[in-house]
Formats: C-alpha cells, structure tokens, sequence
C-alpha cells in the first residue's frame, strides 16, 4: 500500500514537468497553428539558466590564510564565493539556494529567446505545412542543442537542493499511517506545487484577462479578431514568449532532480508530444490532463513488482496508453473537431 501510494506521489511529481511542457506546446500549437518540435530545447536552456546562474553566483576569490599552513609549511588558501564576500550571509543564501532564485535569471532570457524564435523564424512558417513546420523546428532543436554542448559540454551539470529542503515530509501522519512510514522528499513535493500554481497562474491568465480573452478568441477565429482591429500578431508573439517561458521555468525547478545536459530537450521532447497527442492537439485542459495521467501510470509500471511480471512495461507504457486512447479517441481525450484533420 504505501509502495503504491509513494509510486502515486512520484507520478504526480513527474506528471507535473510533462504537464508544464504539454502546456506550452499545446499554448503554441492553439494559437499559432504551429508544430514546435524545438519545444524540449527551450525546457533545456532553462535548465542551463539555473546552470549559468549558479556558476556566476559561485565564482570565487581566493585569498591566504598566514595563521593556517599545509602540510607543507605554505600558507592555506581560501576560496568564497564572490558574492558571500559582497553580501555575507545573505550572499551564502543566494548560493545555497541558487536553482529557485535562478528563476529571476530565466524569466527574462527565455521571454527573450521565445520572442526571438517567434520573429526570426517560426511566424515564416504559419502558412505552411506541419511537415515543413515539423522539420524546420527540428533543425532548430538540433542547433540549440549543439551550442549548448558546445558552451557547456557533453557531461551532465547536477545541481544541488537548497540544503533545508534536502530531508523528506512525513506524509504517512497526513494519511493515517505510522510515523515514518511514507515519507517523500521535499524538493519533489515543492516542484508539484511549483508545477500546479504556474499551470493555475496560465488558466487564470487566460481566462481572466482582457489578453487573455483576446488570445482566446483568436484561437477560435483569428481572422474576425484581426477585422475587428486587434492586432493579435503582436499577442500571439507574447503568446510563444509566454510558452517559452514556461517551459522554461519547468527547466530550471526539474535541474535538482534530473542533472541538465545537452540531449535533455530531445529527451523529453517525444514525452511532451506524446501527452499533447493524447490530450487532444490544441487543448489545455486536456494537455495538463494526459500530463499527470501517463506520469502516474508511468511510475505504477516501475514498480518492482510489475516488472518482474511485464519486464520493461516501464518503457513502453506511455506509448502503449497512447496507442490504446488513440484507437478509442482518435481526437485524444479532449480533442477539438476539425484539429489536424484533413
């Protein structure tokens, strides 16, 4: 029971970074009608702005310690970081909670990057086909991924939790249970939340406000919106800025729990367009839906005990839910008619 109830929690956990990828594909492909293949490279650029953050922030001076020697009978060096030098506590506070507070870093560069990708490349391809629209992000993608490893490297960039939150909530005592009997790691329990409040914070955006409607309505009608005398290209581009910056932000909360590396978009690329095709091409509702399902369903096949009756189910199952919606829903679980269909 708690193996299953911890396995459930881990599906919520990851269902959330698929749900927030999910979202800002499914944001791009609603308003602009355009397949984003290099959707899983932003998620990583994300991830590469709590990396760069964190390198800025830890730079080091050194200075020599007379009254301490090595071994040697030389005088020790000490290293801290530059900002612990300019802001003392609080400067060993932003370093040990660099990932959340790289936010503020990642916010701005990838609203920039969305905005850039939206005007330099992606608003040429509105009228042609998803294959072209497919291949030419793709590309895209691949030449993201390049400059980062060329920037970076190939080795991945683990980045540490904030040194509070490295223990695990007691969840068994909320559920009845026995003191320590379920317990799960506060970092994954903060990115489920993190993940819940940035896709409620999308819907309300959406719903309720004057942009938003606007939005939505060209979603529906693009060219009544633009006879009315709107000039929804310009909030279409803020759209895809917006999209970016999800997935993002997605990125950057992700890097403590899965090391960033420069195939860490193509990887989870596949996954997103596989929640997106089952929640139905253009929904949101439905993206955020297949996002959490097929993460649970995803975390019950790694169990143990399910893979010894079905080796590797844990590989394929999110496929295989797919296949099995798709043959029962073609349009997805909340597909619109009409929606890449011929």
């Amino acid at each position: 029971m708690t193996a299953m109830l911890a396995q459930l929690l881990n599906g919520l956990d990851k269902g959330g970074a698929y749900a927030l990828i999910a979202l800002g594909l499914t944001l791009v492909f609603g308003t602009l009608g355009v397949v984003n293949f290099a959707h899983g490279a932003l998620f990583m650029l994300g991830c590469f702005c709590a990396v760069t953050f964190r390198y800025l922030i830890t730079i080091e001076t050194v200075t020599v310690d007379p009254t301490k020697l090595t071994p040697w009978g030389s005088p020790v060096e000490v290293r801290t970081p530059l900002v612990q030098n300019w802001f003392g506590d609080f400067g060993a506070v932003m370093v040990d909670y660099s990932v959340p507070i790289s936010l503020i870093l990642a916010v701005p560069t990838m609203l920039a990057i969305g905005i850039a990708m939206e005007r330099g490349l992606i608003k040429h391809f509105y009228k042609r086909t998803h294959a072209e629209q497919i291949l030419v992000t793709f590309g895209l993608a691949i030449v993201l991924q390049e400059v980062v490893k060329a920037f970076f490297g190939a080795n991945p960039y683990p980045q540490p939790i904030p040194t509070d939150l490295r223990s695990a909530a007691d969840i068994g005592i909320l559920l009845g249970l026995e003191p320590r009997t379920l317990t799960y790691p506060w970092w994954r329990i903060i990115y489920l939340a993190f993940s819940l409040f940035v896709i409620g914070g999308v819907f309300a955006f959406l719903q309720f406000t004057t942009f938003g409607m606007v939005v939505r309505a060209g979603m529906a009608d693009r060219e009544t919106v633009g006879l009315m005398g709107i000039d929804i290209d310009r909030r279409f581009t803020i759209v895809f800025g917006l999209a970016a910056v999800v997935a993002g932000v997605a990125g950057v909360m992700y890097t403590p729990l899965l090391p960033p590396n420069y195939h860490l978009g193509m990887d989870f690329l596949v996954l997103s367009f596989v929640v997106v095709v089952v929640g139905g091409m253009g929904s949101l509702p439905g993206a955020v839906v297949a996002g959490f399902l097929l993460g649970i369903l995803q975390s019950i096949a790694s169990m143990t005990e399910i893979k010894s009756l079905i080796p590797g189910i844990d590989q394929v199952i999110i496929y295989l839910v797919a296949v099995i919606i798709l043959l029962v829903l073609p349009r997805g679980l909340m597909g619109r008619r009409g929606v890449m269909e011929s």
